[in-house]
């Protein structure tokens, strides 16, 4: 029987946009942004950023250096939030309200960096003014774990530290490889189309 539901980030409770990122990376001077950003895993700094071996401070004088100017903190918050394609669409976080009201307990498992999370803990998160934290029970993020998806230790890490086992855990994501990972430690999992609406397959997976 499921009891927890964790859910991916970007492209599943926020639309990713790839393109749109690339785009304010090169606005701050990164002329190579096409070819430094990833679409589903970072690399170079931008890996270290999410996977916590570098602060945010290191990771903007770093990009200052490759963008050969010295950049402030909000022109860094500005690019990294090129990835969130529009506004949280309202129906995907009354879903999980209702989820949490029916009893499951709700986390957020995602690569993500502090710069994405700075927003999603601010009343600019969403529509309601809520941060992403009053969704979840709790949210684990690769940068403070330490771990990144499709490793299995960022799950391991979230079944422990939770106390929930994975025959009652559930995990959406839009990435293969991380549903992958998941299902290998005997998580549930749901593979969902990248920025698609994911109510109805979620409310047939329960059901069955």
């Amino acid at each position: 029987m499921i009891k927890n539901i964790a859910f991916d980030f970007g492209g599943v409770i926020f639309d990713l946009a790839y393109e749109q990122a690339v785009e304010s990376f090169k606005r701050i001077g990164l002329a190579d942004a096409d070819l430094r950003l990833d679409r589903y895993h970072q690399r170079g700094i931008f890996e270290e950023l999410e996977s916590g071996r570098i602060t945010p401070d290191a990771f903007r004088r770093e990009l200052s250096s490759m963008c050969h100017r010295e950049l402030t903190h909000d022109e860094v918050l500005s690019a990294w939030l090129g990835y969130v394609g529009g506004p949280v669409d309202p129906r995907r976080l009354d879903a999980i309200d209702d989820l949490r009201r029916r009893g499951y307990r709700t986390f957020l498992l995602s690569n993500t960096n502090p710069y994405v999370q700075e927003w999603a803990e601010s009343p600019a998160f969403c529509a309601y003014g809520r941060p992403l934290s009053s969704f979840m029970d709790k949210c684990y993020t690769s940068y403070e774990v330490g771990i990144m998806k499709p490793s299995e230790g960022i799950f391991c890490h979230m079944l422990e530290d939770a106390a929930i086992a994975p025959s009652e855990t559930l995990f959406l994501d839009d990435s293969a490889a991380n549903v992958e990972a998941a299902a290998r430690l005997g998580i549930h999992t749901l593979l969902v189309e990248k920025n698609a609406d994911w109510r109805a397959a979620l409310t047939r997976c329960l059901a069955s």
